[in-house]
């Protein structure tokens, strides 16, 4: 079979990555070949992926959770195109894992033809590889001033006779009326591809909802396909850091008597913030996004994580006061980490022609090293030892390099071709590569070493807390939701059939095209 499916939402973060990743796991668990794809991603969040060629590319980061979910290794195709913002005006365009384009709003509209006709042929192929691929849909179908170009939402699922389900976030309000307008701002034809609904984040008592379902289908004639319920422990491999809160996951009780409180820097254009989630999964460590000097100050450890515009988002710190408080903390003697753009503000200078077109700016002088930007964009994945020999992974996202660091500074990482990586100098750590927690050992070694260094001597890590077993108790939770939630006779009919004959024309709706 060639079946496929799209999940659509009412807004961004309406629940989209999650429900996607939750049929995946689904039907993965029922022997189905099953694949995830997003046409057009708009994040920082990537993940690296090795392509055909042997090249490192990028795709978004919930298009690899979701192909874990699969049972699959990530693939280029699984998100042809990423957009990542470098400022309010501007993005990189990567296509098929390889940055090709910097581009603005009129611009894209040039460059959409070839976008369209790369992601349509993505599409293509994976549906002549797998049994089913489940496509998510980018922030709101219901977007009109954006109808005419879309190859993402309705104008994907149009172009492959998809059957589309629009999810909404019952926790934001509004949730019927805005499941009602998504379809009645659409036009007969995308219509006729909309099939019912899933709510997400309900707590409470489901008879309460009720009636609001049954009047949902009488005005629309669709159905709800099932009540997602609010779950805590789904935070992981966020697409965007807009979708954590101010404190990530739910810490569980520290292993000895203290806690380590750990701050980091939601930039403006923070970039991989994944990172931290790996600091998040130990007990007793609280890990809270935040923009205020005074809760660096607070903190036993800060991050500076990745930036998609260092430059910029480093006279940002300057100018919010947070680059005294970064330099107050470190002067106490407490530890700092810095994390690909984080690391990069660290030295005594970045020479940037590139991102920022800035030419030579002074960095935070925190570490002995000068960064300068190349337009060629480093992408790989990257494997050496931390401290004492310690296996570590991670991949590497970044313009800027390290062009001259003072004899004798002590690597962070050292590659397995023997070459140092990154930089530590008292209390001060800082590397290139992303992902590089998620390897247990390491991470425990850097938790207790920033303990020491903050002067939490009851704080203890635990010897046996997995990243990797965490991000699949998260998988199967989300599978386990849909197997219990959701109407997955009547989902599996419509990944089978696809878009249900006769389903009604809800006015206003623009007149056919």
């Amino acid at each position: 079979m060639s079946g496929g499916l799209l999940v659509a939402g009412t807004t961004s973060d309406a629940g989209k990555s999650v429900l996607t990743a939750g049929i995946c796991r689904w039907l993965h668990r029922q022997g189905v070949r099953v694949a995830p794809y997003k046409a057009q991603n708009m994040s920082n969040n990537s993940a690296v992926v090795v392509g055909p060629d042997g090249r490192g590319g990028e795709i978004g980061r919930a298009q690899a959770m979701q192909a874990a979910a699969c049972g699959l290794a990530p693939d280029l195709r699984f998100n042809p195109v990423l957009l990542k913002p470098g400022s309010d005006l501007a993005s990189q365009v990567v296509l098929l894992g390889e940055a090709v384009d910097t581009i603005t709003a009129g611009t894209f509209r040039q460059l959409r033809p070839r976008l369209a006709e790369t992601a349509y042929g993505a599409l293509a192929e994976l549906r002549e590889t797998y049994d089913v691929v489940i496509c998510e849909g980018a922030g709101s179908p219901a977007e009109i001033n954006l109808r005419a170009g879309d190859y993402v939402n309705m104008g994907l699922a149009r172009h492959a006779n998809l059957p589309t389900i629009v999810v909404g976030d019952i926790d934001r309000g509004g949730v019927f009326a805005s499941m009602f307008g998504t379809v009645a701002l659409l036009d007969p034809a995308d219509q006729a591809l909309i099939a019912g609904f899933v709510i997400n984040k309900f707590r409470g008592d489901l008879g309460l909802l009720q009636p609001g379902l049954d009047m949902l289908r009488q005005v629309t004639g669709r159905p709800t396909y099932g009540v997602l319920p609010w779950a805590l422990d789904l935070w992981l491999d966020a697409e965007d850091s807009l979708a954590y809160g101010r404190v990530l996951g739910r810490p569980a009780a520290p292993h000895g008597s203290e806690w380590l409180d750990v701050a980091v820097v939601r930039l403006p254009r923070i970039s991989n913030a994944t990172d931290v989630e790996a600091l998040a999964t130990e007990p007793g460590v609280r890990v809270r996004l935040t923009i205020e000097p005074a809760e660096l100050a607070a903190a036993d450890l800060v991050v500076l994580p990745g930036s998609k515009s260092t430059v910029a988002d480093l006279g940002w710190l300057r100018e919010t006061g947070l680059a005294d408080a970064v330099a107050t903390h470190v002067a106490a003697g407490k530890p700092l980490l810095g994390l690909c753009g984080g690391f990069q503000m660290l030295g005594r200078a970045i020479h940037d022609p590139v991102e920022s077109r800035q030419g030579s700016v002074p960095g935070l002088g925190l570490l002995p090293i000068d960064i300068t930007f190349d337009p060629r964009k480093t992408v790989r994945q990257s494997v050496g030892t931390g401290h004492g020999g310690l296996p570590v992974r991670g991949y590497e996202i970044h313009h800027g390099y390290v062009s001259h660091a003072d004899p004798g500074l002590t690597p962070l990482l050292t590659s397995d071709d023997g070459v140092g990586e990154g930089a530590v100098l008292g209390a001060v750590h800082g590397t290139h590569w992303h992902g590089a927690f998620e390897s247990d050992g390491f991470r425990r070694w850097f938790l207790t070493e920033a303990a020491r260094l903050a002067g939490r001597s009851g704080f203890r890590v635990a010897p046996d807390t997995s990243f990797a077993a965490a991000r699949e108790r998260s998988l199967d939770l989300l599978g386990d939701l849909v197997e219990e939630h959701l109407d997955t006779d009547a989902l599996w009919r419509l990944i089978e059939a696809g878009p249900p004959a006769g389903l009604p024309f809800i006015p206003p709706g623009p007149p056919p095209s």
